[in-house]
Parts: structure tokens; sequence; C-alpha cells
């Protein structure tokens, strides 16, 4: 029997158009909330392109600092058995985001909430990956909360830009882009 050598590592996509991205996934808040607020931005390859065809995943708590969620949000078809999206009353804290051909991605959500700096877990997938990367989207205004945060702390102040959004012009609109390299790369978390 002849012994063969070892599969090399295979890249993260894009494969992406099969149950990944919902109907609403970028809707995280339910309709007609007066909180909504609206994090949107690009991601960006080391060139400074944009990624048409990346993943981006959302985890956070609610306004109240919950992180229990709100699981059964999602409906089915009861004919085709597809997802027709969210129920449009439940906030379960979790998002799922494709980039359009701009790699540009929007969420709809509430203000995540809690002791410490608020923040939303981000999740990025993307062709050239061999693993998913981890970040945070920490938001400006909360200078005190911000400045006592362990992670943002122990970073030099040009790489904690990377995970601190920027207001838009639009009251509760926050822009964050995401670069996998080069100039400004986004600080990305490793997890033992």
């Amino acid at each position: 029997m002849t012994e063969l050598p070892p599969t090399p590592s295979h890249t993260v996509g894009p494969f992406y158009g099969y149950a990944l991205p919902f109907p609403g996934g970028g809707d995280l808040a339910p309709p007609g909330r007066p909180d909504t607020i609206t994090v949107h931005g690009y991601v960006y390859d080391g060139a400074g392109e944009p990624v048409p065809d990346a993943l981006i995943e959302l985890w956070q708590s609610g306004p109240d600092g919950s992180r229990a969620g709100a699981p059964g949000s999602m409906r089915r078809d009861p004919v085709t058995g597809g997802f027709l999206g969210r129920n449009g009353v439940d906030f379960t804290g979790f998002g799922r985001i494709a980039t359009d051909p701009d790699g540009h991605w929007t969420a709809r959500t509430l203000p995540p909430g809690g002791p410490g700096a608020p923040y939303i877990s981000v999740c990025v997938h993307a062709r050239g990956l061999l693993h998913h990367l981890f970040t945070r989207v920490y938001f400006p205004g909360n200078a005190a909360a911000n400045a006592a945060d362990p992670l943002l702390a122990s970073l030099d102040p040009v790489r904690r830009e990377t995970l601190v959004a920027t207001a838009g012009p639009q009251p509760g609109s926050y822009r964050f882009d995401i670069r996998l390299q080069g100039d400004k790369e986004t600080v990305f978390l490793e997890f033992t």
C-alpha cells in the first residue's frame, strides 16, 4: 500500500451561496425599534481592494447586557423549507451578512449593553483565508469605558483606532471598515 502525503489546507471559499446568507441576515433589530443603530463598512484586502464575496458574522449582547439572545426567531417557508427571515419580534444578537460587489456590508442592530465598553464581536470569512478571523467593533463616545477595556488598553493608539467605529453623519450610524492586511490592518484576535 502506498502512503500518500497529507492534503494541504484549503482556503475558506467563496462558498457562501447556499444556506449561509439568509434573508434579513443583517437585520438584528426588530422593525420599528427607536433605538436601532446601523453599523456598516467595507472589507478590504491587502492591496486595498474591496472584497466582494466576504461573509461577516456578528454576535453581541442586548441593550440590557443579556447574552442569551432569542433562539427560534428564524422562520421557514412551509412549502420550500427555505428561510423566510426573522420573525420580526425577537432580538437574537446574531447576524450574518454577505458583502456586496463593492465589498460593503450593513447591519441594523440594537446598541450592545452590559458592564464595560460596549462592543460587537465580528467573525470574517473571506477568500484567501485559511481560517476565519475574529475582531470587535467598539463605539466612539464611550471614552472612559473604552480606556478601561483590557483589550483596547493593551494596544498602541494607532492599532486601537482599527477597533473603534467612526460615527456617521446620521445619529445612530457607525462605519467600521475591516482591512485584512496592509496599511491600517484591523486588529484580529486569537482564541486558544
